[in-house]
């Protein structure tokens, strides 16, 4: 299968290169320091699952050098979204399907509105992995698993194809048959860590263990799942308790993305995670304090801040 990851960081990356190392003809899409590393030592897996090491690799600065793709596995920063789907409507045009694997519960609609809404497959990635140095992924624990399907649950040729494509890399990947609940599940578990250990810059093990730190985290996943519920998005008020005991389940030391972000001064995703809560939350009438506090500090970093 001819794929192009386009974000090759820890999800991209690192699905990514499973599936080249299957085989598959992938092609990665990257930028900086990350980008020249893969092109002078290729892309390397620190893996719990794995270790991997594929040379050479083939790695693009622009999207527009790519001739062709069957899939195309999204994986930018939510703030990128915009800039990266309009590079690859070329490829779409000649009927590359987008993948999308990004945080949040608006990727596919937001890439849609560039690229087209049907060439969009939305998906879900679950896994604790970043790039801790150019040309180097570390995914930790033993999870690292994606979920996809069309927008309407129905099966169809691409998403068929790109899950045998993903067996055959002996990847973790399943075809949902509620696509739209499953984006929520995990928003409503990711936004509250993503805020939590961007706020402590700390990982999880501290914040469900203080009894304070828990109640805010607790606070955060309740807001998200009301307005979830609200928005009839599949979510139920019982699905609170099982994120928090799915916290409980969590390696400690595991940080969320935007954790790692705001400790390496990068930009971070808090407007497109606590601040979708909040936006969503006022349209159908669902206060959320906790996610308000997590945006108003959490603002001085959200455009990036060099580390002091």
């Amino acid at each position: 299968m001819k794929i192009t990851v386009m974000g090759s960081g820890g999800v991209g990356g690192y699905f990514g290169a499973r599936l080249a190392a299957a085989g598959n003809d992938v092609t990665f899409v990257a930028r900086g320091s990350h980008l020249a590393a893969m092109r002078q030592g290729g892309l390397r897996l620190d893996s719990d699952i794995g270790k991997l090491h594929l040379d050479p690799v083939q790695v693009v600065a622009d999207a527009g050098e790519i001739a062709a793709a069957d899939a195309i596995v999204f994986a930018v920063k939510l703030q990128d979204t915009e800039s990266a789907a309009q590079s690859l409507k070329p490829l779409v045009a000649k009927g590359a399907a987008i993948f999308t694997f990004q945080n949040g519960v608006e990727s596919a609609e937001r890439i849609g509105k560039i690229a087209g809404a049907k060439s969009v497959v939305p998906g879900v990635a679950r896994i604790a992995s970043h790039i801790i140095e150019p040309g180097v992924i570390r995914q930790a624990g033993t999870f690292a698993r994606i979920e996809f399907a069309e927008s309407d649950n129905k099966p169809s040729a691409r998403t068929a194809a790109f899950h045998e494509a993903c067996k055959k890399a002996d990847i973790d990947a399943t075809l949902s048959p509620n696509i739209g609940r499953e984006l929520w599940t995990k928003f409503a578990m990711l936004a509250p860590h993503a805020a939590t250990t961007a706020l402590t810059r700390g990982p999880i093990g501290p914040v469900r263990s203080n009894p304070k730190s828990r109640e805010l985290l607790q606070a955060l996943v309740e807001e998200t799942v009301a307005v979830g519920i609200a928005l009839k998005t599949g979510l139920e008020a019982a699905d609170t308790a099982k994120i928090m005991q799915g916290y409980d389940g969590m390696p400690k030391g595991f940080l969320a993305s935007m954790a790692h972000d705001i400790l390496a001064g990068k930009p971070i995703e808090v407007d497109h995670l606590s601040g979708v809560v909040v936006r969503l939350g006022s349209q159908c009438g669902v206060p959320t304090p906790a996610h308000t506090f997590i945006i108003q500090a959490l603002a001085p970093f959200a455009a990036g801040k060099p580390v002091v």
